[in-house]
Order: C-alpha cells, then sequence, then structure tokens
C-alpha cells in the first residue's frame, strides 16, 4: 500500500500535557442505555462496544476498503467488518432493508428483493491477538438481492431484531443508463472558481420512461460521505428527441465546495509511530497516542498532496497481523479562537456523524480544542467540522477549487409497476485527478 507526505509542515506545542485530557470518552453514536433501540437507516452503532465497522467490496485485495459500498447486480461481493470490544463471542445476525433514494423504507416484502431467507447467522469471528483492549473480529459476505436500489443491512443479536447492535448503508446498481461527463460547459460566473461542479448527460434509450423530469432522481455524493449530498438534482433540459437529460448550470447551493486535502496521521506501529503522531503513552490503559497539534488552515494557500479522501485503512506494522492491531485513546488538539458552534473531528472513522464521541471541548486558557477517540490501530484521514449559524463548516480546513476529490453520480427510478425507486445508474468520478 501507498502511504503519503505532507508537504506543508504542521507545529507542535505541548503546554497542555502537563494538565492531560483525563479518561477519553469511548462511547460510540449510540441509542443511550436503558431506553428502547431504534433503528436508523443510516451508518450507525447502537452499542458502545461495537468498533471499526467497515463495508467494502470483497475482490480479495485489502485494498477495496477504500472503495465505496457499492456493486452492482449481480454480484454478491460486499463484506461487513466489525469488532466487539465485549469478549464473549455473541450470536449475531444480519438482515437486509430495502430504501427509497432518500432513505426511508420502501415497503417492499423480503421476498421482493432477496434472494433467500433474510435472516443470516454471523458465524466468522476471530479473536485479537495478544492486544491490552481484547477483542472478537466478526466478518460476513453480504447475501445478493434482486432489485438495483439503496440498502441497509442491520445486525441484531441472538435473533432478536429489536435488539440491534449496527447499520450499514449500501448501493446496488444495474446500468441500464449511460452517464457521460461533460467538461466543455462553464458554470454561472464566479461559482466556478470557489465550488466543483459536475456537468453531465443521462441516456436513457435503453429505459421506458413516461416523464423523466419527474421519474428520474439524480443524487451526488463527494467522497463516500453522507453530511453533505446533493439530492433531487433535476436536469437543466430534456432531450426527448435524444432521450437524453443534462445536468448543468447547477444551482451554487448544490455545487459542492472543493474542500481541502484531509489531515492524516499514521498509527500502524505503536513501537515506531508514523507521521503526525507526537507520543505514544504505553503506561496508560489502553495506550495513549497524543497526534500532533494542528492550527486552522483557512487563510493557507493549497497545498497539494495525496490523501485517502476522508477514509481509513486498518494495519498493524508491529506484528504483521491485522488482528494484533490495537484499541488506543487518540488525543487530538486544535489551536484556534472559539468560535460560535460546535467543532468536531470527523471522518470515515466515525462515519461521518457528528456527536458527544466526536464533538471537541475548548480549553480558553490554552486556546486549544480537544477531543479524545477510542481507534483502532491504522491510517487515518481527518478533518474538523463546524457547526454553527453564521461559521461555515470548513472553517478551520479552507476550500480550494483544486482539491482532489471522488464524486458519484446515483440515478434513481420508480417505474409504474414497482413501488420503490431502483438505482438505474452508477459511476464515480475523480476531480482533479492525481
Amino acid at each position: 500500500m501507498q502511504y503519503f507526505m505532507l508537504i506543508a509542515p504542521l507545529f507542535m506545542s505541548w503546554a497542555w500535557l502537563a494538565g492531560g485530557f483525563g479518561s477519553a470518552d469511548i462511547q460510540s453514536s449510540e441509542i443511550f442505555q436503558g431506553t428502547p433501540k431504534k433503528l436508523e437507516l443510516a451508518d450507525r452503532t447502537y452499542e458502545s462496544q461495537i468498533r471499526t465497522v467497515q463495508l467494502y467490496p470483497g475482490f480479495g485485495a485489502r485494498e477495496n476498503e477504500f472503495l465505496p459500498a457499492v456493486t452492482p447486480l449481480g454480484q454478491a461481493n460486499l463484506i461487513l467488518e466489525f469488532d466487539d470490544i465485549d469478549q464473549p463471542v455473541q450470536r449475531y445476525y444480519a438482515r437486509i432493508v430495502h430504501c427509497n433514494r432518500d432513505w426511508t423504507s420502501s415497503g417492499l416484502a423480503p421476498l421482493e428483493y432477496m434472494m433467500e431467507y433474510n435472516e443470516v447467522p454471523v458465524t466468522d469471528y476471530e479473536f485479537s491477538i495478544d492486544t491490552t483492549v481484547p477483542y472478537v473480529h466478526y466478518r460476513l459476505n453480504v447475501p445478493p438481492v434482486r432489485l438495483p436500489g439503496n440498502y441497509v443491512v442491520v445486525v441484531y443479536r441472538d435473533g432478536n431484531r429489536d435488539d440491534i447492535v449496527l447499520s450499514r448503508r449500501f448501493m446496488v446498481f444495474d446500468n441500464r443508463v449511460t452517464i457521460a461527463r461533460e467538461r466543455t460547459l462553464i458554470g454561472p460566473g464566479r461559482a466556478t472558481a470557489l465550488n466543483q461542479q459536475l456537468n453531465f448527460k443521462v441516456n436513457y434509450r435503453n429505459v421506458e420512461i413516461q416523464n423523466p423530469m419527474l421519474d428520474v432522481s439524480v443524487t451526488i455524493r463527494q467522497n463516500m460521505r453522507w453530511d453533505n449530498l446533493a439530492q433531487e438534482v433535476r436536469p437543466a433540459f430534456v432531450r426527448e428527441d435524444l432521450r437524453e437529460l443534462e445536468y448543468r448550470f447547477f444551482d451554487p447551493e448544490q455545487m459542492f465546495k472543493g474542500g481541502n486535502e484531509f489531515r492524516f496521521f499514521d498509527l500502524r506501529s505503536v513501537n515506531y509511530p508514523g507521521r503526525f503522531v507526537a507520543s505514544v503513552d504505553k503506561n496508560s490503559f489502553p495506550y495513549r497516542v497524543y497526534i500532533q497539534p494542528d492550527r486552522s488552515r483557512q487563510h493557507e494557500a493549497y497545498s497539494q498532496y495525496n490523501d485517502l479522501n476522508g477514509q481509513f485503512a486498518i494495519e498493524n506494522l508491529d506484528y504483521r497481523d491485522p488482528l494484533a492491531a490495537d484499541y488506543v485513546e487518540v488525543y487530538f488538539t486544535l489551536e484556534a479562537e472559539k468560535v460560535n458552534g460546535e467543532v468536531y473531528v470527523t471522518g470515515a472513522f466515525n462515519y461521518w456523524n457528528r456527536d458527544d464521541v466526536n464533538r471537541m471541548e475548548y480549553d480558553p486558557a490554552a486556546q486549544q480544542y480537544r477531543a479524545a477517540i477510542l481507534l483502532k490501530q491504522g491510517w487515518y484521514d481527518y478533518q474538523y467540522v463546524v457547526e454553527s449559524p453564521d461559521v461555515s463548516p470548513l472553517h478551520f480546513e479552507g476550500s480550494h477549487f483544486e482539491t482532489e476529490n471522488l464524486y458519484e453520480i446515483f440515478i434513481y427510478h420508480r417505474p409504474f409497476n414497482i413501488n420503490a425507486d431502483l438505482l438505474i445508474g452508477y459511476v464515480s468520478l475523480q476531480e482533479n485527478p492525481r
């Protein structure tokens, strides 16, 4: 696997270490214990011991962990992996829920979209090897489906569908339309210098569509994240003679900010930590890992380097065995003035969710935001996101149209004979590829 080096240097300040953080909050994005669990058709964990959930295409290569959980119809090649840091082996089961384009339940019966009984036991598991935080690692080949569309795989305990432990989204497509990008069209004025815009055509000559303007819907996703989707994108022009839909001159509100290349750190080894890991404290349980303090990049010039587009890779270089990868408390620090809002550490490692687990606390004396998160050894991309009524989410990261990003275009159609949205077209595109 190729890893990457940052061009612009970052600076360190360790004044806060004397006081320390105290114990890190290792709770996950969960429903509070003692209250009934409610299934959310989204990427969630519902108990604090469920960790490092990954869903990716399984073609036999670990690099597929970086690919989106999207697969062609008829190929049962998605793999679900997760850890349970509560050591006893549990009897987990999985089922599949079909969803509409807006991730609401379609209401279809399992027999309409499943090829087999909709309950699969998770029987493939292994124990961690000599880790300070013991865990059981589970693996499941996601069963095939018979319809294209949006799906959620739900894992629950002991056959009790109300005892949910995790849910994870995936998509299955049947390319019945063709998608062609157009680079010759120019967007509205200054907007293209501040944003990244996708102009493309959709040819639907192989699909019977009565009213393309109403029956076809487009969703665009950036870097496999769910928190900034462009949904219900409508065509600018319908060419009925050519059976084409043209998408261009988008409303600036539906354009994507280019953002910045992701920050990252290399924690594949606790004995010889890599880039941007300042120190490892092995006298604590679990180990504490301190990331070099970050600063705002809002006014910095764009710096080009390769990243993982917000993803992460689990790897252990100390023992060369994934089951020896340990869990550690990772301490983040952002040196910045306080903003009117909440600041979160986000990335694929927490499904881009923003909650109490990854919300940062502000120390006014040190002028620092701080957070501590339990993470498994590996290589991690991350960024700082702001939730505020008057501050941009990218306030601390900056945004540049030169940034390299991965985009995915999803074409949905609701046929008259099926009361559900089907995914009839999919393509992934690189903006500013390296």
